[in-house]
């Protein structure tokens, strides 16, 4: 790690920050709703729930759901996933975007609420795989917004707070990083939107991935 360089541990989400899944993960939850005859949340409220665990995300966006069925509703939504995984991509300007960061002496690690499963998944396809020193995933832990994965990566990575920046598209990822007491940086072209992101008071909030670029080189 260099000298100048404010922040040892770089942590990413994966999906809406890393890869441009929103979309999808969005029509995912929505076609698995209606197989099972229930209410469809409108765009807004199945954005709202993308980084949360299981029964926080089903809780808020398809609220007559019998926790009985929970299980039942993720497997609809699962088939819905894998179905449409091969068509998403990283955002432009992601591999290059992680390559400089280690290439700058940055560790590099990734808070999800994806699967072990299908975080393993997606890094193999990605080819990014390597560049990560850790990895956190929903099943494995609390989930978002608990801060637990943050301070499990912290330790396991050994970096203390001041020296860790979280970088997310979720107003999840950033409340995370509060509660671990660690900086963060908010994307506005994944799940939520800026306002929402600039509500909880990122050190930035970017635009796209050339501007996400563009701040680290000054900043972390």
């Amino acid at each position: 790690m260099r000298a100048d360089r404010r922040y040892a541990l770089v942590v990413f989400d994966w999906d809406g920050t890393l890869i441009d899944s929103a979309a999808t993960i969005v029509q995912c939850i929505q076609d698995a709703a209606r197989d099972l005859d229930l209410p469809v949340p409108d765009d807004e409220r199945a954005r709202h729930v993308i980084g949360l665990g299981l029964h926080d995300s089903l809780r808020h966006a398809v609220p007559t759901l019998e926790r009985a069925r929970y299980g039942e509703f993720a497997l609809r939504y699962r088939d819905h996933f894998l179905a449409r995984e091969p068509e998403m991509q990283l955002f432009p300007g992601v591999p290059e975007l992680i390559d400089r960061l280690a290439r700058r002496g940055h560790r590099l690690a990734v808070a999800t609420g994806k699967s072990r499963v299908g975080l393993d998944r997606a890094l193999q396809a990605s080819g990014l795989g390597a560049y990560f020193a850790a990895t956190r995933c929903a099943d494995e832990t609390l989930p978002k917004p608990n801060p637990a994965m943050l301070l499990e990566l912290m330790r396991e990575l050994a970096a203390d707070a001041a020296a860790c920046l979280m970088i997310g598209d979720t107003s999840h990822d950033l409340e995370m990083a509060r509660g671990a007491g660690v900086d963060a940086v908010g994307v506005a072209y994944g799940a939520h939107r800026a306002e929402v992101l600039q509500a909880l008071a990122p050190r930035h909030c970017a635009a796209s991935v050339l501007e996400l670029r563009a701040w680290l080189e000054a900043n972390a």
